[in-house]
């Protein structure tokens, strides 16, 4: 039995299920840089004292969204629209898109791994995942997976600052129809009715 088009993807465009998975991410995410920059330039102070809050029960949210769109992505490869242009531009296109996906899988573990070897609570959304004492404390791991949680945190950052620029220079410069596939679902342009 095959799937709706307007859910699945197609070679013109992305379907809801990818399009919804994509800008839920993509709001989560911008949530997230929030409350690492708020963290960065203003740790416990007020702001940071409310958003932190929700650093760890979002991050736990996008590694399941991200393992989710990850299987999603791959149960659709065959319908997705190709990248277009040099295969050079193709390779990188792919890197790229892997690279988000891994990262967006790796952080939110690191973040996990972190509370884990620094015997830290680990609390999602109210619930009591890890128990402060359940877990041996290892300082050298703590601090090792620490360092790493935010170096490829703002590595992320940066990636998908590149993403975003790649998206409009298909969009202003190529006009491909590269980002209406991911916010219309289809890379050809609508008709107005009576036209």
């Amino acid at each position: 039995m095959s799937m709706p088009s307007r859910w699945a993807d197609n070679p013109h465009g992305y379907g809801l299920v990818s399009r919804a998975l994509h800008w839920g991410m993509a709001l989560m995410i911008l949530w997230q840089l929030l409350t690492a920059i708020v963290r960065a330039t203003a740790e416990h102070g007020a702001l940071d004292n409310i958003l932190w809050g929700t650093h760890v029960s979002v991050g736990f949210t996008i590694w399941w969204l991200a393992i989710l769109r990850g299987v999603w992505g791959l149960a659709n490869l065959s319908r997705r629209p190709p990248h277009e242009g040099h295969p050079l531009m193709r390779g990188a296109a792919t890197l790229g898109h892997v690279a988000l996906y891994a990262l967006l899988i790796l952080e939110p573990t690191l973040g996990m791994l972190r509370a884990f070897f620094k015997g830290r609570e680990l609390v999602i959304y109210g619930f009591p995942i890890l128990v402060r004492g359940d877990a041996p404390r290892n300082a050298v791991l703590g601090s090792f997976v620490s360092e790493a949680h935010e170096l490829l945190g703002w590595s992320l950052f940066v990636l998908i600052a590149g993403h975003i620029a790649m998206a409009l220079w298909h969009h202003l410069v190529r006009r491909d129809g590269t980002l209406r596939a991911m916010t219309h679902g289809s890379t050809a342009p609508r008709l107005r009715a009576g036209i």
